[in-house]
C-alpha cells in the first residue's frame, strides 16, 4: 500500500481528498485557540469569558458526532462531508463579525458541530480499503487530518499578522477566521463532485432502520442505554461549569438539566424503536448477523483515555512547560506544539502496527498500556527534571496516545459494517467526553508540581484500567485481516482487482 500512497489514483485519491477534508474541519474547529488574547482585547472580555468560549468550542461536538453518524449511514459520506464543510462557513463568518460576548458564544456553539467531521471519513475510508489494510488507511486519514489543529496554531497567526494592514495595524483575527470557513465551504463543493461513496460495483450498506444504533441482543441494548448516559451527562457537567462563572443562573441551569434528561429519554426511545422487534422477541438475528455491543463499549473507553487525554494535554501543555521550567510563552508553545506534530506518523503507525502484528486486540492492549505507563512517568516531571528528557518523555507518551487512537479506529469499521457511522460517532464522542472530564478535573487541581502530578497520574491510572479491559474482554473482530469486508462476496472482490491489487 505505501508504495502507491502518493499515486493519487483510485482509492488513494479518495483517501487524500478525505483526509484533507478532515484537515480543514480541524483548522476550522481550532481557529479560535491562536487568537484568544487578540479576541479578548478586541471585544473586552474577562478571563472567565475567554474560558467559556473555549468550553463552547467542544460543547455540541458530542451530540453532533452521534447525529452525524446516523446521517452518514443513511445518506453516505460524500454528501454528509460536503454539507458539513459548506456549513462551516456560516458560524466562521458569524464569529468573525461578532461584536459582543453573546454573539461569540452563539457562533462558537454552532461552530463546535464542525468538530464532528472526523467520523464521516472513517466510513468513507472503510468503504475503499480492505480489512487487512484498514489500520494504516484509517491512521493516515486520522493522523494527517488531525494535524489541522497544529496547522491552525502555526499558519493562522502569520496570516492574521500579514493582513494587519486591513485592520488598522492590529492583528486581523477576523479575516483569518472568516477565511478558514470560506476555504472549507469551497472545498466542500470540490469534495462533492470529486469523490464517490464506494468503488464501482460495490453497494453502500445502510442500517435496516434509522434513529438509533441497531443492536442484536437484549443484553447489548441495555449496555447501549448505560453507555449513552455519559454522552448526555458530560453536557450537564459543561452546563454546571458554565454556571460557575455566572453565565447561567440556577433556574437556567435546572432548565438545561431537564432538557438534557429529555434528550436522553428521546435518544433511548429512538434506540428502543429501532430495536423494538428484537426486544419483544419478534425478531432473532442469525449468528452471522450478530455483534456484541460490549466491544463498542470497550472501544469507547479506549478513545476516552487516548483522544480524550490528547485534547486535555494539548490544552494544558504550554502552561505546564512554561511554569515548570520557567520558559517563555513562545518557547513553551513551540515545545507543546510538537505533541500535535506526532500525529503525522504516530497515528498511521498505530494503524500499521495493528495491520502487521496479526492481532488488533493485542495491539490495542499494548499501546494503551504504554500510554498509561508514559503518563505515570510524566507525573514525575518537576522543575528539577532535565528539560530535554522531559521533552523526550512527552513525545514518547504522545506516540502511544496517538498510535492508540489509530489502533482504535483500525477496529471500529470491522465491528458491524452497516452501522459503522453510528459506531464511529459514539466512539468519537467518547473522546470529547474524556477531554471535558479531564479538563474539568484539571481546573480544580492546585497549580504547580502537585496539581500536574495528580493530573498525569489520573490519566495513567485510567489508561491502565482500560488496558485491563482490552486484555481480558476485547475480542479480535471477525475477518480482521480478510481480503474483503463483511457482506462482500468473492465475486465482488474479483470486480475490484484493479483497485485492490496485491501490488498495492
Amino acid at each position: 500500500m505505501l508504495k502507491e500512497l502518493f499515486s493519487f489514483k483510485d482509492r488513494y485519491r479518495i483517501l487524500h481528498l478525505t483526509w484533507f477534508a478532515f484537515f480543514l474541519s480541524f483548522v476550522v474547529w481550532f481557529n479560535y485557540a491562536p487568537f484568544q488574547t487578540a479576541v479578548k482585547e478586541a471585544i473586552g472580555l474577562t478571563e472567565g469569558q475567554v474560558r467559556t468560549i473555549a468550553i463552547c468550542n467542544v460543547a455540541l461536538t458530542v451530540p453532533a458526532r452521534i447525529i452525524i453518524g446516523m446521517v452518514l449511514d443513511k445518506y453516505g459520506p460524500r454528501i454528509t462531508y460536503s454539507l458539513l464543510l459548506i456549513y462551516a462557513a456560516i458560524p466562521c463568518l458569524a464569529f468573525a463579525m461578532a461584536q459582543n460576548f453573546s454573539q461569540l458564544v452563539i457562533s462558537r456553539l454552532a461552530l463546535s458541530i464542525v468538530g464532528a467531521g472526523f467520523v464521516i471519513g472513517i466510513r468513507m475510508v472503510a468503504e475503499w480499503f480492505s480489512p487487512k489494510e484498514i489500520g494504516i488507511a484509517e491512521g493516515i486519514y486520522g493522523g494527517w487530518g488531525n494535524f489541522g489543529s497544529a496547522a491552525a496554531a502555526f499558519i493562522l497567526p502569520s496570516l492574521a499578522t500579514a493582513s494587519a494592514v486591513f485592520a488598522a495595524g492590529q492583528i486581523n483575527w477576523r479575516l483569518a477566521i472568516a477565511l478558514t470557513g470560506i476555504i472549507a465551504a469551497v472545498y466542500g463543493v470540490i469534495y462533492l463532485f470529486n469523490v464517490e461513496d464506494t468503488p464501482s460495483g460495490k453497494v453502500y450498506q445502510r442500517p435496516n432502520r434509522h434513529g438509533g444504533i441497531e443492536v442484536t441482543s437484549q443484553k447489548s441494548f441495555w449496555l447501549l442505554m448505560l453507555m449513552n448516559i455519559p454522552l448526555v451527562g458530560i453536557l450537564g457537567l459543561l452546563a454546571w461549569r458554565i454556571s460557575q462563572i455566572g453565565l447561567l443562573n440556577q433556574t437556567q441551569l435546572l432548565i438545561v438539566y431537564l432538557l438534557l434528561l429529555g434528550l436522553y429519554l428521546f435518544q433511548a426511545y429512538k434506540c428502543w424503536d429501532v430495536n423494538r422487534d428484537m426486544m419483544q422477541g419478534k425478531k432473532r438475528y442469525p449468528p452471522e448477523e450478530r455483534y456484541e455491543f460490549s466491544q463498542v463499549a470497550i472501544l469507547e473507553l479506549t478513545y476516552f483515555v487516548n483522544f480524550g487525554s490528547e485534547l486535555a494535554v494539548v490544552s494544558m501543555l504550554p502552561g505546564f512547560f512554561e511554569t515548570t521550567f520557567s520558559l517563555s510563552k513562545v518557547l513553551a508553545g513551540m515545545i507543546a506544539a510538537s505533541y500535535a506534530f506526532m500525529n503525522l506518523f504516530a497515528r498511521p503507525g498505530g494503524g500499521w502496527v495493528s495491520d502487521t502484528l496479526g492481532s488488533r486486540r493485542m495491539t490495542m492492549t499494548v499501546l494503551t498500556g504504554g500510554m498509561g505507563l508514559g503518563y505515570l512517568l510524566m507525573g514525575g516531571v518537576s522543575s528539577s527534571f532535565w528539560l530535554p528528557l522531559a521533552i523526550a518523555l512527552t513525545m514518547l507518551c504522545s506516540f502511544f496516545v496517538q498510535a492508540g487512537e489509530g489502533s482504535t479506529f483500525a477496529i471500529v469499521p470491522l465491528v458491524k459494517r452497516r452501522v459503522t457511522g453510528q459506531i464511529a460517532g459514539n466512539v468519537g464522542a467518547y473522546g470529547n467526553v474524556g477531554a471535558v472530564a479531564y479538563l474539568t478535573l484539571y481546573s480544580f487541581l492546585p497549580a504547580g508540581d502537585v496539581g500536574n502530578r495528580i493530573f498525569f497520574q489520573t490519566l495513567g491510572i485510567a489508561a491502565l484500567i482500560v488496558t485491563f479491559l482490552c486484555y481480558f474482554f476485547l475480542k479480535e473482530p471477525k475477518g480482521s485481516f480478510a481480503e474483503h469486508h463483511e457482506g462482500e462476496t468473492p465475486e465482488m472482490e474479483v470486480e475490484k482487482l484493479p483497485i485492490f491489487s496485491e501490488e498495492s
